[in-house]
């Protein structure tokens, strides 16, 4: 049963419960789900008994992202996994994308029908050595300096250069003027 259900029908009467109709797989109705059910009524969900079995088996970093009208309304992600599955990672940053992302307010119960939800599963890091080693449609970068750390995900729009993605994971992480910082990438899989 989905969230929408347990809590007497419908909450959004103009649209389907939690991403039916909308052609969004398992994970991205997850994080809807989750979503949904912070910003309303401020409860987090369990993970549910009918989703997919490797969503409960394997372990990830997940990074879940919101967008409103094309732009930017709230991204929240972990490196490696924090939790016993990616089931619970996806719900855990649903939550914090929408209410803990600094750079933003908190989402609204109006808005949820304008968000639009994404959740990148993200590979296991692994070290490089120079920039060749990248490409901004296929890995992500995560940057580091002593306790400075930045991450920019792979094949998002405006992103176009090696040198801009990082260039935007430094200015994330607080590195400025310097080429003394290590570089680590990793490849997601999106879920839209």
């Amino acid at each position: 049963m989905d969230y929408n259900q347990m809590k007497g029908g419908n909450r959004f009467p103009d649209r389907s419960p939690a991403g039916e109709g909308r052609g969004e797989d398992q994970y991205v109705k997850l994080a809807r789900e989750a979503l949904e059910a912070f910003v309303v009524d401020g409860a987090k969900i369990d993970v549910p008994d009918d989703i997919p079995s490797e969503m409960v088996s394997l372990r990830a970093g997940v990074f879940v992202s919101l967008k409103k009208g094309g732009d930017l309304r709230g991204c929240i992600g972990t490196i490696a996994p924090t939790c016993k599955s990616v089931a619970e990672e996806i719900i855990q940053n649903a939550i914090s994308a929408c209410s803990k992302d600094p750079r933003f307010d908190p989402v609204t119960a109006g808005e949820l029908n304008s968000i639009n939800v994404s959740v990148d599963v993200l590979s296991e890091a692994e070290a490089i050595s120079s920039k060749e080693e990248l490409d901004v449609k296929r890995y992500g970068v995560i940057v580091t300096k002593g306790f400075r750390r930045g991450l920019l995900l792979p094949n998002l729009d405006g992103v176009d250069t090696i040198d801009k993605q990082l260039s935007i994971a430094l200015q994330k992480a607080g590195i400025f003027g310097t080429a003394d910082y290590k570089m680590e990438r990793f490849e997601v899989v999106r879920h839209e």
